[in-house]
């Protein structure tokens, strides 16, 4: 009988590229039909009512219930008249998908009927069942209440799924008590304590602004393999990588795939999900392929951050959906593939303000150098102080194969801003030093930030990749997420620590001020004091290298690279201050998050181990078997032959190899069940999640170190694995 993985490649010569049908002749035809935006809202509400949700939007007050009931209507009647039945409230539990429960607009009338209907109730909140989501002891199993609660700052959108439409409302997730059980509350916590202390920092140099939004650009890679290959896949189906599989001949080393010409196939699949995500909002920009070969990337505009880590996840969600369409599925997973680059998610983020100022832009006037220098340095200063923090929010089982392997920023957290700019913050301290401010005022605020930067960055950014943290011109990048991680933890965390920066910046500079210093003498003098204490954060050189670990221990930086450690910065008192005295989280749900973080961790490792078990066993195991038997039987045919010894050295080494590697690959594989075993007796999770890190997980290496030696030279019409050479290359 055929093994799987010939069945997979016959299917695979036989696909067909997709074809795709435009919904209209071009993009902006069909932008956002399916988004309840706020054009659309105003055709459907009375001008009080939109009056009151754009308020409400822009500076956070409560939507009373009568304009609820508008809106529920408004939405209803909009919904209905593009083929909607049903609604849901989209929301983002702690599992890293997004979740949703449809409910009928049709109820049931006393007469036997029926009618459409939809109220303000409805709309405002509704109370899924919580009792298998994450929560980390903020409520136990028998209490399943959780709720879910509108938020209008996020547009309803319409999920056409081609059998169905669904008329979603992005929500929080709470618990019965108030607890944040998902990502998007916490998130809205600290954007409205980051636009807080902005606000009030801005109003040094202009006292227009009135609003602080932060902005975000996601940056999405990810791999596509044939559907039939995945399927045959079984560790690929159950943990999202290869957990086998030697290293084809051909892999990235040409950098061949970079930026080259797209697979017909791939770009049928890129025009069909970029089409869903126009008409839902996602304002996607580019496209291309990235450096491993079957790794791609889009990107769309920046927008503001919840908003934009919402269209992220729906994104994710489409781009799975749609993959099943061209007979393709897309792996999220941080590194599918060993000895290729894994996928990240760069987060570039900024601050803009109403008055139209990006606050990481460096201006033209000295007004707005000198605003520049201040969000610049305080942000700087701010992942210095909480560096482990921002370790926390990357962390996860998946992307601890990705970063420091070469291809991503390793676990030390750093800064790049490059030579031009470090010399600018050398100048601002050296002059204040001196003490002459009145001539360092007048100096300083003429720096020629804005024209150099153009030049200089484009160079600088380019050659320093291997920063976690970089600033490229006009933003932040952060380069250290994962591929498949929802990024408002990441954000959340940034969001709070430059925040609570900007509040001890604003009350040390507001003290100088009332003991005489002039306003410009006393925001230089505390830069000057932030510049030197975050210069152990910054660094311009190749974060990849030996070198760097050992600065960066001098200089007293840490260098966690497993996740069950990292997550220890959570729950730091330095973490938990900074969180509970910004009101973003309570300390209750910081413990929460930690114990479900491990969690995670924990039974992603050990859906692996057990996967790597019975894929051993049972594929990789019987083949290398049927090709021992199959040598053996050959030496004992040249034998019966009368081939003479010596000639048969080299066969019977063959035989000797394949049945050491049988051997060791079973016995590991018992071992590690073992240590499996004794993980799972362990009940504290933390202790728990460690166990798992430094007991069961090393033994993937060594088991797959001998399964892909056999790889090597089992004969190929007997390895029932679809190899890398076939994943990565098939089209």
């Amino acid at each position: 009988m055929t093994n799987t993985r010939f069945q997979a490649l016959s299917k695979v010569a036989d696909n067909q590229v997709t074809e795709i049908e435009a919904p209209g002749n071009k993009i902006s035809d069909f932008y956002a039909i399916n988004v309840f935006t706020d054009d659309i809202m105003k055709s459907y509400l009375s001008k009080d009512a939109f009056d009151i949700v754009m308020l409400a939007i822009k500076s956070g007050n409560k939507i009373d219930r009568a304009t609820a009931e508008q809106v529920a209507t408004g939405m209803k009647s909009w919904a209905m008249s593009r083929g909607v039945t049903h609604y849901t409230h989209w929301f983002q539990p702690l599992t890293g998908a997004t979740a949703e429960k449809h409910d009928a607009f049709f109820q049931q009338t006393a007469t036997g009927k029926g009618m459409e209907i939809f109220d303000g109730n409805a709309l405002v909140q509704q109370e899924p069942d919580a009792s298998s989501f994450p929560s980390g002891g903020l409520r136990v199993t028998f209490e399943a209440r959780g709720y879910s609660a509108w938020d209008p700052s996020s547009p309803a959108f319409i999920m056409d799924t081609g059998n169905s439409k669904t008329l979603c409302i992005p929500t929080i997730f709470v618990s019965y008590n108030g607890e944040a059980l998902d990502y998007k509350a916490p998130l809205l916590k600290s954007l409205q304590a980051l636009e807080t202390a902005a606000v009030e920092v801005c109003h040094y140099f202009d006292k227009n602004i009135t609003r602080v939004t932060p902005t975000l650009g996601w940056e999405q890679e990810y791999f596509l393999v044939d559907e039939a290959l995945y399927e045959a896949r079984p560790d690929l189906v159950a943990s999202g990588r290869t957990l086998f599989g030697h290293s084809s001949a051909k892999g990235q080393q040409l950098d061949d795939h970079y930026f080259g010409s797209i697979p017909e196939r791939v770009q049928a699949y890129m025009v069909d999900y970029e089409n869903e995500c126009y008409k839902l909002g996602i304002p996607l920009k580019t496209r291309h392929n990235e450096v491993a070969p079957s790794q791609f990337e889009c990107a769309p505009f920046f927008e503001e951050v919840n908003i934009a880590i919402d269209h992220n996840q729906l994104l994710m969600d489409l781009m799975d959906r749609v993959a099943r369409r061209h007979k393709l599925r897309v792996l999220l997973h941080e590194k599918p593939f060993a000895g290729v680059n894994g996928s990240g998610k760069h987060n570039n983020w900024s601050m803009a303000t109403d008055t139209g100022k990006n606050l990481l832009s460096p201006g033209r006037t000295p007004k707005t150098n000198f605003m520049f220098l201040t969000f610049f340095v305080n942000t700087i200063k701010a992942v210095e102080e909480h560096a482990d923090l921002l370790r926390a929010a990357i962390a996860s089982a998946a992307n601890d194969f990705r970063l420091g392997a070469n291809e991503a920023p390793p676990a030390i957290i750093s800064v790049f801003i490059g030579s031009y700019l470090t010399e600018v913050l050398n100048e601002v301290e050296k002059r204040v030093k001196k003490g002459n401010l009145d001539e360092a005022d007048h100096q300083l605020l003429k720096l020629d930030i804005h024209n150099k930067i153009p030049d200089l960055m484009l160079d600088n950014t380019d050659r320093n990749r291997t920063s976690p943290f970089a600033f490229t011109g006009n933003k932040f990048e952060v380069r250290a997420v994962g591929s498949s991680a929802n990024c408002s933890s990441t954000m959340t965390v940034l969001n709070t620590i430059v925040a609570d920066q900007l509040k001890k910046f604003k009350i040390e500079v507001d003290g100088l001020m009332k003991s005489g210093e002039t306003k410009d003498s006393a925001i230089l003098k505390v830069l000057q004091q932030y510049i030197t204490c975050s210069k152990r954060i910054c660094f311009e050189g190749n974060n990849y290298s030996d070198e760097w670990e050992k600065e960066a221990k001098k200089r007293g930086l840490n260098n966690v690279k497993t996740t069950p450690y990292a997550l220890d910065f959570y729950v730091t008192e330095k973490a938990i201050k900074v969180m509970t005295e910004n009101k973003v989280f309570s300390h209750k749900e910081i413990e929460a998050r930690h114990e479900i973080e491990l969690e995670k961790y924990m039974k992603m490792v050990q859906i692996e181990s057990r996967m790597m078990g019975e894929v051993a066993m049972t594929y990789i195991i019987p083949s290398a078997m049927r090709y021992q038997q199959q040598l053996a039987q050959s030496i004992q045919t040249a034998e019966a032959m009368g081939v003479k010894e010596k000639n048969l050295k080299v066969q019977k080494d063959l035989l000797n190899d394949v049945a050491e590697h049988i051997s060791v690959i079973i016995k590991e594989v018992d071992d590690m069940t073992e240590a499996r075993k004794k993980a799972n007796e362990i009940e504290d999770a933390r202790d728990k999640a460690i166990a798992y890190c430094e007991k069961v997980k090393p033994f993937f290496d060594e088991i797959r170190y001998h399964a892909d030696k056999l790889e090597l030279v089992v004969s190929d019409d007997l390895w029932s694995l679809p190899k890398y050479r076939e994943m990565l290359f098939l089209r």
